[in-house]
């Protein structure tokens, strides 16, 4: 928890060191045997000081504690659903020297390039099947050799647990096929960044209160209580950006005209917004099942940036908060609109002075996040090659 990216030793100022013992704990309900090898099982663990007794710092425990707020003070739960977007590289020669270059160049939703890759997402949807994780779409993107995985919706716990499999299921099977899969936010600043999109919504006793209904509707199709979550997640969404967007290379994606959320806003069905209320088949017309968040990235740990969002939320439900209005149209055009932070030092200081969510996440975890962050932000200005190395690392 206090390593960065770069060093697999704890970062300066997280007040986490070499000294103590943590334990890992399995969790073997999600004991799964890997299909791409045969020979070896993966499961996800909680960290504990010692047996019965979590860390404090463990994400997995973070995300369930904060869940526990939701579901005690308003009988809640959060479901999510990913949308990842991953890069497909091929090692090759460029003026005598090996190189990681596209797997193609076919444009977005290409048939050609699908086809060219069916053989393998065929292999990584099937082993994705034998764990129990429900893909409900793979397609070429936009950029040169990128392609998108949308899952299953199930309850945030779950969503974040899937989320680590689904990227090893990638990684493993395209490194079998001799092809690097990297889920970095932006691996060519030629090219279109890698989102980690999550759609959002509330749940009690199985129905999507998130959406409007009788006696609860709002001007903007959804509950009451769903306005009220979500602009707690609008308020906070500064400081939430350093759990999603954790790397200075996410701030090289989150840009103007490229569809990642670069103003702070919100919009119905608008791919320009951060925060974009989306109304898919079958829901009645004026309504919204849910909310789309384009500030996550691949780089992001799912169980921390669901803890984030949703202690956001719940600081939203416990003010009644509102939103402002929408906006409509690409906010590029409004000089009202502020930019959400443009670089990583942005999105740290909005969280260091974000008392709420210090109060729900815990101090000491905050404090954490913050000294990893501020340990990136110091080692990529400084070694400004160094980035190139990240498609290696996520």
């Amino acid at each position: 928890m206090g390593m960065s990216s770069f060093s697999d030793g704890p970062a300066e100022g997280s007040n986490l060191t070499a000294v103590g013992e943590i334990r890992l704990i399995p969790d073997l309900s999600t004991k799964w045997r890997l299909p791409w090898s045969g020979h070896e099982e993966m499961v996800l663990s909680d960290m504990h000081l010692k047996p019965g007794e979590a860390w404090e710092y463990c994400p997995r425990e973070a995300l369930r504690k904060v869940s526990k707020i939701l579901k005690d003070e308003y009988n809640l739960e959060m479901n999510a659903g990913f949308e990842n977007e991953f890069y497909l590289l091929k090692n090759g020669l460029r003026d005598g020297k090996s190189e990681w270059m596209p797997f193609d160049f076919t444009p977005y939703c290409s048939t050609s390039g699908f086809d060219a890759i069916s053989h393998i997402f065929q292999e990584i949807d099937s082993a994705l099947q034998s764990m129990n994780i429900s893909v409900e779409q793979l397609h070429a993107e936009s950029g040169k050799g990128q392609f998108e995985i949308a899952l299953g919706y199930t309850v945030c716990t779950q969503a974040a647990d899937n989320l680590i499999f689904v990227r090893e299921a990638i990684r493993a099977v395209a490194r079998k096929h001799s092809l690097l899969a990297t889920f970095v936010p932006k691996y060519s600043l030629d090219d279109i960044g890698s989102g980690c999109h999550v759609h959002l919504s509330l749940w009690e006793k199985g129905k999507n209160v998130f959406m409007a209904s009788d006696g609860s509707e709002t001007q903007y199709g959804m509950s009451e209580v769903g306005e009220n979550f979500m602009a707690g997640v609008f308020a906070h969404l500064p400081a939430i950006l350093a759990f999603l967007a954790p790397l200075p290379n996410s701030y090289d994606r989150i840009q103007p005209n490229t569809w990642s959320g670069a103003y702070h806003c919100w919009g119905k069905e608008n791919r320009e917004a951060p925060l974009r209320t989306a109304s898919p088949p079958g829901v009645l017309n004026g309504l919204v099942s849910n909310f789309e968040i384009k500030s996550f990235d691949g780089c992001a740990n799912p169980h921390l940036g669901l803890a984030a969002i949703m202690a956001a939320g719940i600081d939203g439900l416990r003010r009644s908060l509102r939103l402002p209005k929408p906006t409509e149209t690409n906010p590029s055009g409004y000089d009202s609109l502020a930019r959400l932070p443009i670089e990583l030092s942005e999105s740290v200081e909005a969280l260091e002075n974000d008392e709420v969510l210090k109060g729900i996440i815990g101090e000491n975890l905050l404090t954490a996040v913050v000294g990893v962050r501020k340990a990136e932000i110091e080692y990529y200005s400084k070694n400004s090659e160094a980035s190139k190395n990240l498609i290696h690392r996520y």
